[in-house]
């Protein structure tokens, strides 16, 4: 692979992770991503399990990530005047190790920003596949070819738009948004819910975290105020402290609204161009976005090392070796769970972390998925 010249777009955390991968294995390797700079904020991401574990450590990442890892906090989930209903504890919405998006994001940046080209502000225009490479325009830089471009991109992927298809052919909408907010919430996790919403200040993932149900909506995802209107609207009229807190976010200084949705893909890669990451088999709030896409590209850089770079050899072995262990982005949706419909369904939910022995069935089944691969050693 040495000198394969490869274009990975997205630098959040899927991209730099395949970067530090892809460079090691001798790849001449250009990451470009739509931001104007390295995202910092976001809601804490987590790892669990030996297989997490393992991949970080060959990273040479993993006492760093516990380093900065925040311990994964108590979520109290309360009524309408405050009173404790029932208890969300850390290490379910936390994993094994928690630690926050952004400086997840910095450290990989930080272990790849020597040698590989990073370029910020700037995004893909068109793809053109020819038998030896893939003549990439992008919107400011000057066309370049390489020999793959990989969409590490996120759920609304602008690689696989370009190479696959329309985002609506493979992006299912799950009847849900979620929104973060930069606001002072106080201290302590709380969680407040009213039927088809929830509300949580100062918990484990973000400042301010909401979910709430809803028909399909159509804004501008790059639009901060439209996203302010939209959340402001969505939790008009609720109880508990939703008064005090729809005054925050309007005067908030960042806030992000997204839909819960998952990606249903039936191959991850075009000819040239492969899909990482939530791209690829994205569930949003899923519980294991992010160590897919470490998991990921592991794999997808250690099967392109073990073809020699054949990419056709490489991109079947990616896909033979993590389908499987990527099964479980395939299913579930948060939204139903963190914001039930009904006030029945939330008493249900909140019955579920009153009973330990189901809690821990539930725990250990996440860290059977989080375990179900191979690990090669590439």
């Amino acid at each position: 692979m040495q000198n394969m010249k490869v274009l990975i777009s997205g630098a959040s955390i899927a991209g730099p992770a395949l970067a530090y991968w892809l460079d090691r294995y001798g790849c001449d390797v250009t990451v470009v991503e739509k931001a104007p700079a390295l995202r910092t904020g976001g809601q804490a991401v987590d790892f669990k399990g030996v297989t997490h574990r393992t991949v970080l450590a060959r990273m040479g990442i993993l006492e760093e990530v516990r380093r900065r890892q925040t311990g994964g906090s108590d979520q109290v989930i309360v009524d309408a005047n405050g009173r404790r209903l029932a208890v969300m504890p850390g290490e379910f919405t936390g994993g094994e190790i928690e630690i926050p998006r952004g400086d997840l994001a910095a450290l990989l940046f930080e272990r790849t920003a020597h040698t590989c080209e990073y370029v910020f502000g700037d995004s893909i225009s068109s793809l053109i596949q020819t038998g030896d490479g893939v003549r990439v325009t992008f919107e400011r830089a000057a066309p370049r070819t390489f020999d793959l471009v990989v969409g590490a991109d996120g759920i609304h992927s602008n690689v696989r738009r370009l190479a696959f298809g329309p985002e609506e052919a493979y992006v299912r909408f799950l009847g849900h948004y979620y929104a973060l907010a930069q606001i002072d919430a106080g201290e302590g996790g709380q969680m407040y819910n009213e039927p088809g919403r929830m509300v949580a200040l100062g918990g484990p993932k973000a400042p301010s975290f909401f979910v709430f149900a809803s028909e399909p909506l159509d804004y501008d995802r790059y639009d901060v105020e439209q996203q302010r209107r939209i959340l402001l609207d969505a939790y008009r009229g609720g109880g508990w402290r939703i008064p005090e807190v729809l005054a925050k976010v309007a005067q908030a200084p960042d806030v992000y609204l997204d839909s819960i949705s998952r990606v249903e893909l039936d191959r991850y890669a075009e000819g040239r161009v492969v899909l990482l990451g939530d791209a690829a088999y994205g569930n949003t709030l899923g519980g294991f976005g992010t160590g897919l896409a470490v998991v990921g590209a592991y794999v997808l850089a250690g099967e392109l090392a073990a073809a020699r770079g054949d990419h056709r050899a490489g991109f079947a072995g990616y896909e033979s070796a993590f389908r499987g262990y990527a099964k479980v982005a395939r299913q579930g949706s948060a939204g139903p769970f963190l914001a039930p419909g009904t006030r029945a369904r939330i008493t249900m939910r909140n019955w579920v972390f009153k009973r330990r022995l189901l809690l821990r069935g539930m725990l250990r089944m996440t860290d059977r998925f989080a375990t179900d691969i191979e690990l090669k050693d590439y």
